[in-house]
C-alpha cells in the first residue's frame, strides 16, 4: 500500500458547499492554509476523496485542484518550501490527538 502526498486546493463559490468541502478534506488530510490541504493517500483513498468531492461541488461554479507531489517518504518536508510563517508538517502516518 503506497502512500502518495497530494496538495489539494479549492475555490468554492457557495459558503454552504465550501463548508462541506472543508469537512470532507479535513477527514482526508491536514489543513495547511486557507483552502489548501496536504493529504497522504493510497489510490483507494484518493478515489474515495474524488468521489466525495464530486458529489458536493457545483461543476460549473467550483474548482478543486489535486496535485500529486510524490511518495510521502520523500515529501516531508523536503519538497515544501515555505516562506514566512513556517508550517510544521506531520510525518506520514502520524496522528495528532
Amino acid at each position: 500500500m503506497t502512500l502518495l502526498c497530494f496538495v489539494v486546493t479549492y475555490d468554492i463559490s457557495c459558503p454552504k458547499r465550501w463548508r462541506k468541502v472543508y469537512r470532507i478534506l479535513h477527514g482526508f488530510g491536514e489543513h495547511v492554509q486557507l483552502s489548501v490541504f496536504r493529504c497522504d493517500l493510497t489510490a483507494t483513498r484518493l478515489a474515495e476523496l474524488r468521489a466525495a468531492l464530486d458529489d458536493v461541488i457545483h461543476h460549473i461554479e467550483d474548482q478543486v485542484l489535486i496535485v500529486k507531489v510524490g511518495p510521502t517518504a520523500s515529501t516531508v518536508p523536503e519538497n515544501f518550501d515555505v516562506l514566512g510563517r513556517q508550517q510544521a508538517f506531520r510525518p506520514p502516518g502520524s496522528t495528532v490527538v
